[in-house]
């Protein structure tokens, strides 16, 4: 099942309607759907390199409202819809063992989930069913998927697509060593 949903989310690129499209799967990736819109924004972007950042601005203000959407799944239907979502990725007891630590990070675990590889709509429905305030998460969350997509966008303007296969390949490690020394570099500055 989710090879033809990745066969379909890449098939869309060439649609005549590949905005809307990439619109709505940046909008569903971030509240339930396991293919990440990256899958539109690179062909889509290569395809028409003068509207990369306007490309970038609709996945962002889209992944956003997805966001906003599983922030909303896990607030008011996380037995119903949140729980079984999570638990596709992962088993039940994880998540609750998940739920107690993401009360201290939730800010942090946005800003990380929003650029690395980890599922995104796990940060955004646990950040509803934790009670994150709302504001923190909508900020955090532009700021995550606005970097992450920019950088896409950005790559993909000046480098064309000779970058692509490190864009799909290692762009996320990248995301994820560059989250890592932030987070080492913030805590040596902390206790040292």
């Amino acid at each position: 099942m989710i090879k033809r949903m990745y066969d379909w989310t890449l098939s869309m690129a060439g649609h005549p309607r590949a905005l809307w499209v990439l619109a709505f799967v940046a909008f569903i990736e971030s509240s339930f759907f396991p293919i990440p819109p990256d899958l539109l924004l690179i062909p889509l972007i290569l395809a028409a390199p003068t509207r990369a950042f306007w490309i970038a601005s609709i996945s962002v203000v889209a992944s956003v409202a997805g966001g906003a959407f599983g922030y909303i799944i896990g607030a008011f239907a996380f037995e119903t819809l949140g729980q079984p979502i999570l638990t596709s990725f992962s088993n039940a007891e994880s998540v609750a063992e998940f739920n107690d630590k993401f009360n201290s990070y939730g800010l942090w675990a946005v800003l990380v989930a929003g650029v690395t590889p980890f599922p995104f709509k796990v940060i955004t429905i646990m950040s509803g069913w934790t009670g994150m305030p709302f504001g923190v998460f909508i900020v955090s969350a532009i700021a995550a998927r606005a970097l992450r997509f920019f950088a896409v966008a950005t790559l993909l303007y000046y480098f064309g697509p000779p970058i692509r296969d490190f864009i799909e390949r290692r762009l996320g490690l990248v995301f994820t060593l560059l989250v890592i020394v932030l987070i080492a570099g913030f805590f040596a500055f902390r206790f040292i």
